[in-house]
């Protein structure tokens, strides 16, 4: 925030005629520069089309059309800054273009500046010479801070609000609202706190959801609720562990440790072993939002769009960060980069490198997680030291990790596990997939509701030795991917 002030008013005092502030945030656009214009000496002016100039114009005709405004600006001796709202409209007109243009050679030798503040960016090519472009950052947590200080002051003395946030908490709850304006984390706040009365860690997932609003008019991300938690995940103890170690590593005190925030994991191995699934419940296990990036979304048939949809997504999750961003199966979408340019004219070497350049020198934090089924489709830039912080291998469940999917399965169907042979159940699926037992256990439940009874540990058996697992159909390729991962990943169980 500090930094667009002193640019602006560095701008103001260099006599930059046209300036274009690029936000959504009209209010807080114009407190910042109400402030510059304090600084500077100058007096403030608004313009809009529906109600002209504020303050009005004593000694004349308050003018609503673009022209004529343009006009009377500059016709004014005032040393002042002009606020025109909503102006992108205007830009389309010739008359008005050729005003502005005018306008431009008499600013600069006057004490005037003009300010362009609209969410679009319209800028006609007679202007791109004439008009200086600022975006106006969306709020940091110093300023979110602030928002929900002034929000629980008022309830400082009342008995039935708690506003004695703990430090921990405090960051927390900010750190969710990132990516927000600074309206929507006020409304993010009060509204958890008229469902509450009292902020804790349970409204985190409530403000986390918000976000969602966000990412639905965006259209290139998919927002992923909170819904999956890591006790749902059978085994991946080492990689639930390496997890757990880094659950603090987005706080305020990691970084005064000296800690790096985390940059991502990759997760390779066997389809149906627990991958996505993992990705899931990462997010929820350290209350962040997750973004998935369905790399087919930003594929577009113009030229130019893609790469832009790719700096959109990205900049996207930045906004919205600390975030995990989860890239699901991603050799499908980065298949075929080292032959790309002769079918697509390089469009899938150049969206990859944009991810790739991104993800090295990104510094918002946004944990990055990918999951792959085949290695071999995997562009080897991807695997290069500094993408990722880990690459896990994810084999098929071992023994004591079938008992611990089977049990987790048949207590999701709201029955007692211990009224089942697990023991038995994992030596009959072994070579079973996480996704194949939970299947076997559908099935059992549709053998024994066909016969109106409650299933059983026989009814599941029957369904594995039904079932022949991928590990059998696959067993060369499975193979290579283990020789594989022996020494480039780490096991993740």
């Amino acid at each position: 925030m500090e930094k667009i002030k002193a640019d602006l008013t560095l701008s103001i005092r260099a006599r930059y005629p046209l300036l274009y502030l690029l936000t959504w945030e009209e209010d807080r656009a114009e407190r910042i520069v109400e402030e510059i214009s304090q600084g500077v000496g100058k007096e403030l002016i608004f313009w809009t089309r529906t109600r002209g100039f504020q303050p009005a114009p004593k000694d004349e005709t308050n003018p609503l059309k673009p022209e004529d405004a343009l006009k009377s600006i500059g016709k004014s001796g005032k040393k002042a800054i002009y606020i025109l709202r909503d102006f992108h409209p205007f830009l389309e007109d010739h008359d008005v273009v050729r005003h502005l243009r005018d306008l431009v050679s008499q600013l600069k030798r006057s004490y005037k500046t003009v300010i362009l503040v609209s969410p679009v960016l319209k800028i006609p090519p007679e202007l791109e010479k004439d008009v200086t472009v600022f975006d106006l950052p969306l709020p940091d947590t110093r300023e979110l801070g602030q928002v929900l200080k002034n929000l629980l002051e008022p309830y400082r003395n009342s008995d039935k609000v708690n506003v004695d946030l703990s430090a921990e908490l405090n960051e927390k709850v900010v750190q969710a609202t990132t990516g927000l304006t600074r309206n929507e984390a006020e409304n993010v706040y009060a509204k958890a706190l008229i469902n509450n009365r009292n902020f804790s860690e349970e409204d985190l997932p409530l403000i986390i959801e918000e976000k969602k609003q966000l990412i639905r008019k965006s259209g290139i991300l998919d927002f992923i609720g909170l819904s999956t938690q890591m006790g749902v995940v059978g085994g991946l103890e080492k990689l639930k562990h390496w997890l757990r170690q880094r659950a603090r590593a987005f706080s305020n005190k990691a970084r005064q440790y000296g800690l790096p925030e985390p940059k991502g994991v990759l997760m390779v191995g066997v389809q149906g072993c627990g991958k996505s699934l993992a990705a899931k419940a990462i997010a929820t296990e350290w209350n962040l939002p997750l973004l998935r990036m369905d790399v087919g979304k930003i594929f577009d048939s113009f030229i130019g769009h893609s790469e832009d949809n790719m700096r959109k997504a990205l900049a996207q999750a930045e906004a919205m960060s600390p975030t995990c961003l989860w890239l699901d199966e991603i050799e499908k979408g980065f298949s075929g980069t080292q032959g790309s340019g002769q079918g697509d004219s390089g469009v899938t070497a150049r969206v990859f490198g944009t991810f790739l350049t991104w993800m090295q020198e990104k510094t918002k934090p946004v944990f990055v997680i990918a999951t792959a089924n085949n290695i071999e489709a995997l562009p080897p830039e991807l695997l290069r030291k500094g993408r990722f912080d880990e690459i896990f291998f994810v084999d098929l469940p071992q023994h004591g990790e079938r008992m611990e999917i089977f049990r987790i399965h048949i207590a999701l169907k709201k029955r007692k596990p211990e009224q089942y042979d697990l023991n038995a159940l994992a030596d009959a699926a072994e070579q079973f997939s996480g996704a194949e037992i939970q299947e076997a256990v559908v099935s059992a439940m549709y053998m024994a509701f066909a016969e109106n009874r409650e299933f059983t540990t026989e009814d599941i058996i029957k369904a594995v030795k039904e079932t022949v697992p991928l590990a059998v159909t696959a067993q060369e390729r499975i193979a290579d991917l283990r020789e594989w991962a022996r020494q480039r990943a780490r096991p993740s169980s």
